[in-house]
């Protein structure tokens, strides 16, 4: 790893393990729904116990009910589906899109180490791109953060579909996920009700406020990064301003309508402002 990496590696380290703490506070656990239950023992059965808790195997060998006793999972697994796609090198608030979210994944991830869990990423466009899986320790989360601020996909498309049916073939034990993109694509609700039926789903949708609401600029070229083309836009037409930001006020309405419809908690965290706020109110919202 050249200096220039190492420092920048460092620097978000720093940041992060900060902000884990003061954004946490002791209510990192309590906040995640649905963690696994392990077995535990066996005991004799005693009523009000339920029947299907029965180890049938036990029974059988001392000719006397019991039933399994079941103990929540100390440890959670975290998984981070970061979006790497072209729409995520856009900012316009001295910071990209692609840069908020690594912040935002390293500051989960070194919360996930405080607590004693494995943290996994998997960075998607409109492919895998890259998988890393679910381990423990700050040499691990070092490599997180290493890829978050260096790897450049190959791709620059959206197929958040495909990532989350990766994701949920690949981690076949109930997490916490984290699913970090600005949700520019369409056609991912299917592997979205799939996937929120075995995990816990949490959507961070990561938007410049360049994006909500197009400003009289003139006359204007604009690039997609994700198709590579570019367009002439007249900023100052009052019409073609409506149309742009109505279309942008859908998408918005659509990304939220879905997961509400899907029980999937989401925040919206804006490139250039305090990310802690947001994810907080997430968080006691979870409570």
């Amino acid at each position: 790893m050249d200096e220039d990496i190492l420092k920048k590696v460092r620097k978000i380290e720093i940041k992060a393990r900060g902000l884990s703490q003061q954004m946490f506070s002791g209510e990192y656990h309590s906040a995640f729904k649905g963690r696994g239950m392990a077995f535990s023992e066996v005991r004799e059965y005693q009523y009000g116990d339920d029947v299907r808790n029965i180890d049938w195997n036990v029974t059988a060998r001392l000719a006397h009910p019991y039933v399994k006793i079941f103990e929540e999972e100390r440890e959670l697994t975290v998984m981070l589906l970061v979006d790497v796609s072209g729409s995520n090198r856009f900012g316009t608030h001295n910071q990209f899109k692609e840069e908020l979210a690594a912040e935002v994944a390293a500051t989960l991830a070194f919360s996930a180490i405080a607590n004693n869990d494995k943290v996994g990423v998997i960075l998607f466009s409109d492919r895998i791109e890259k998988f890393i899986p679910p381990k423990k320790g700050r040499s691990h989360i070092l490599r997180i953060i290493r890829e978050l601020i260096t790897f450049r996909p190959e791709s620059n498309g959206t197929d958040i579909g495909q990532a989350l049916g990766y994701f949920t073939n690949v981690i076949k034990k109930r997490c916490t996920t984290f699913l970090l993109s600005d949700f520019y694509d369409t056609g991912y609700t299917d592997a979205l009700k799939i996937a929120t039926g075995k995990h816990d789903i949490v959507a961070l949708r990561l938007v410049d406020r360049r994006e909500q609401e197009l400003s009289n600029l003139g006359l204007i070229k604009f690039y997609d990064p994700e198709s590579t083309e570019t367009v002439w836009v007249d900023t100052g037409s009052a019409s073609v301003r409506r149309v742009v930001n109505a279309r942008q006020a859908e998408h918005e309405r659509q990304v939220e309508e879905t997961m509400k419809r899907y029980g999937v908690d989401m925040a919206t965290i804006y490139t250039g402002e305090d990310f802690v706020k947001p994810l907080r109110n997430l968080l006691s919202r979870r409570n």
